[in-house]
């Protein structure tokens, strides 16, 4: 008998309340829930852009996981997790924080609409950062469930850099497919900055010397993941396409507000 999923380890693009309300920050608020509502454990994490306010959702640093600096492009960037609860939900939230490149007012754009150019590193950034606070939490996630293309780099980055890490060694990843694509293209240095021990040239083809696009970056979480879902009625029709390609397990998008029951027994079927 197929033992059952206990720990799920959500990384989400947005969350509901901190963010507007959206299919993704809508699924990465409810979704936790009711996944924990059924018995199993989760934590969830998000990046902490600069339109998350503070002192409203009263987050507060978590001095014993901050501290860490990640380096990206020979450079150091100092690590900083916050921590806020929706009590209604009974859930924590875990931020992912650098002065660098989460203070600025937005989430992945600027007012005039205009997506920064560092959105390559600050993604490479989150993921890591979830990654070595999920170690320092001690905490070994059966399932790790990405949502939203700042989640793409997870799946690399457990199978390669983290696949010997206990903590990881034995996690199943799943990643969402939603209609959230971006429009400006990823520097061209964006596959050198991904290395890592672990992670070597040949891990990131896909990425390198290539336009670094939506389809592109989504490819490669697909690569790299377990399991596919789709979150959104519609979504990208060649990376629909490149998911059946791969003859993934594949969760076709469920309507209603059952969906929770699918995506459950869809992780204990991994």
């Amino acid at each position: 008998m197929k033992q059952k999923v206990t720990k799920v380890l959500y990384i989400s693009q947005e969350i509901f309340p901190y963010l507007p309300e959206s299919e993704l920050s809508n699924m990465g608020r409810y979704l936790p829930q009711a996944v924990q509502d059924r018995g199993r454990e989760t934590r969830t994490f998000m990046p902490k852009f600069g339109a998350v306010n503070e002192r409203r959702n009263q987050l507060h640093e978590v001095i014993r996981l901050s501290g860490m600096n990640l380096i990206i492009d020979d450079t150091d960037h100092p690590l900083i997790i916050k921590v806020a609860s929706i009590q209604s939900a009974r859930m924590q939230v875990y931020f992912i924080d650098n002065d660098d490149y989460f203070h600025r007012k937005n989430t992945v754009a600027d007012e005039n609409n205009e997506e920064f150019e560092d959105n390559d590193e600050r993604t490479i950034f989150f993921v890591r950062g979830v990654m070595e606070t999920v170690k320092k939490l001690r905490w070994t996630p059966d399932v790790i469930h990405c949502q939203g293309w700042m989640t793409a780099l997870a799946p690399l980055y457990i199978k390669k850099a983290y696949n010997d890490d206990p903590f990881f060694k034995n996690s199943k990843v799943v990643y969402s497919l939603f209609a959230d694509e971006f429009k400006k293209p990823f520097r061209s240095l964006f596959a050198e900055r991904l290395l890592l021990e672990g992670i070597e040239k040949r891990h990131v083809v896909k990425v390198k010397d290539k336009v670094i696009d939506f389809v592109a970056l989504s490819k490669l979480a697909i690569d790299y993941s377990d399991a596919v879902i789709q979150s959104s009625p519609v979504v990208n029709e060649e990376v629909l396409k490149y998911v059946v390609s791969k003859k993934l397990k594949f969760l076709p998008y469920v309507s209603g507000e059952e969906y929770a029951d699918d995506y459950v027994n869809f992780y204990d079927s991994l």
